[in-house]
């Protein structure tokens, strides 16, 4: 006899939420589709989120916790010299990609767009962005640069607009001219 696990309720709302808000927005996406997608009642999903926005803030802790580990994860399969790894992060991107589904670029900058500054949503984007560039200057500073703070805010601006162009284009036509760029940006710092 096989007994089937049924995905905790909350695990199920947000898997679900995360599905459709990458997809939609956090604007495009309301409670009673999360709910009926989720399968779960509406008490169910208030009993786990106080609101919306506890929910959006839950997805966001969740991509941040996520697109940091891919980050780390492609900078040391690009060597052990942060040199090497502040070029290799960027096969993030591609890795993303490869979750299926249409890449739709980068989930923080999508809900600082839909988000009011000041407003607890957009300043879990404004952390995250901040939380980033610290650890691509921590890489930097390792790697030897003189300003390790332009270096990162540079790096991770290639960042943001490799993940636009990704989405706008192809993974295949932005990450070789993004690591190309990096690369450059790199050499000229270091």
């Amino acid at each position: 006899m096989t007994t089937s696990t049924r995905e905790p309720a909350r695990d199920r709302i947000l898997r679900t939420a995360t599905d459709l808000f990458y997809v939609y927005g956090i604007r495009g996406v309301g409670v009673d589709r999360i709910i009926a997608e989720s399968g779960v009642a509406k008490a169910t999903l208030y009993a786990h989120f106080k609101s919306k926005d506890d929910l959006v803030l839950t997805f966001l802790r969740y991509s941040d916790e996520k697109w940091r580990q891919m980050l780390r994860e492609a900078a040391e399969s690009a060597g052990d010299h942060p040199r090497e790894q502040l070029v290799g992060m960027f096969g993030a991107i591609e890795a993303a990609a490869q979750g299926g589904g249409q890449f739709r670029g980068c989930v923080f900058i999508n809900s600082a767009t839909e988000s009011l500054p000041g407003t607890p949503v957009h300043e879990a984007t404004v952390a995250h962005k901040r939380a980033v560039r610290a650890w691509v200057a921590e890489l930097a500073a390792a790697a030897g640069a003189a300003d390790p703070e332009l270096l990162a805010r540079e790096l991770t601006i290639l960042l943001d607009g490799a993940m636009a162009g990704a989405a706008l284009e192809s993974i295949a036509a932005t990450v070789p001219a993004t690591r190309q760029a990096a690369r450059a940006i790199v050499d000229r710092h270091l």
